[in-house]
């Protein structure tokens, strides 16, 4: 038996029906989330640079300390996506073919980063891999120190950023179907023929999206980062806490170029991933 919509929720549905039969409304609408959410804040950014010497700008922008922070932040960020697209891979594979006790909580503490505060994270990070910490004791003994150090950069990107490639790997697996490989099985082919020529070029590209995502927020994260590194430079400062402490100091100029520098890297990148995955469709 079907549930009658009281007046109220008839008129909601009345008016969005409406809604989506305007086109121009819609675009409208889109048009200004878009302008105050992102246009906006980029453009003041840009003002910003313009109304300082261009001489300053490139004083900023490459000096050693921020170039340190730029190789440093790219560096992690893209081990930290890698790394995750590897388990991410595995872990979804076995979430996806395989059924055992406490799947649904494997499933759920997936989604754990994205609820923790960044800065709890880095907390909890630095309590277990500390010198003291679970596992920070144990590396102690062989003289390897994990917080304020460039590792534990890297295992704070791999925290944030761990769910992207799992989420976005999910639907394509649970869309799979196992007569492709079973026919697959059938005429011959081995395991790897089958993951190579059937499953792979249908897995890829989620891959490369979710390897996109992750990459992305490593790239902007600084919550975890500052709780569990040293923030040296030219040791383990990142560009996000170079940012921060520029702030810190009244340096608007250098944390807007920093920023701008930051935001470039992140759209070049972003853009020949984008690029790579199209070409790799085509081929396909």
């Amino acid at each position: 038996m079907a549930l009658e919509k009281s007046p109220f929720q008839s008129r909601i549905f009345q008016s969005l029906r409406k809604l989506t039969q305007s086109p121009l409304l819609v675009r409208i609408l889109l048009s200004t989330y878009i302008l105050f959410l992102l246009v906006l804040p980029l453009s003041a950014l840009i003002l910003v640079l313009l109304r300082n010497n261009w001489n300053d700008i490139l004083e900023r922008a490459f000096d050693p300390i921020a170039i340190g922070a730029y190789g440093l932040t790219l560096k992690m960020a893209f081990l930290a996506a890698f790394c995750n697209t590897f388990f991410g891979f595995l872990i979804t594979w076995v979430l996806t073919r395989y059924t055992f006790v406490g799947k649904k909580y494997v499933d759920a503490a997936v989604d754990l980063p994205f609820a923790l505060p960044t800065s709890v994270a880095g907390l909890t990070l630095s309590t277990v891999y500390g010198d003291h910490g679970w596992i920070g004791s144990f590396f102690h003994k062989y003289n390897i120190q994990i917080v304020f150090t460039p590792i534990g950069v890297f295992l704070a990107m791999v925290f944030v950023s761990f769910p992207f490639v799992i989420r976005t790997l999910q639907p394509v697996f649970q869309e799979l179907e196992l007569g492709l490989e079973e026919a697959a099985w059938s005429l011959g082919a081995t395991e790897w023929q089958t993951f190579s020529r059937i499953l792979f070029p249908t897995l890829w590209p989620a891959l490369l999206t979710g390897f996109t995502l992750s990459f992305s927020r490593a790239l902007g994260e600084f919550g975890s980062i500052v709780m569990i590194s040293s923030n040296l430079p030219l040791k383990d400062l990142v560009a996000s806490v170079l940012i921060y402490q520029s702030l810190e100091q009244y340096d608007y100029l250098g944390a807007s170029v920093i920023g701008s520098v930051v935001l470039l890297i992140a759209l070049i990148s972003l853009l020949f991933l984008n690029i790579l995955q199209t070409f790799m469709t085509r081929t396909q």
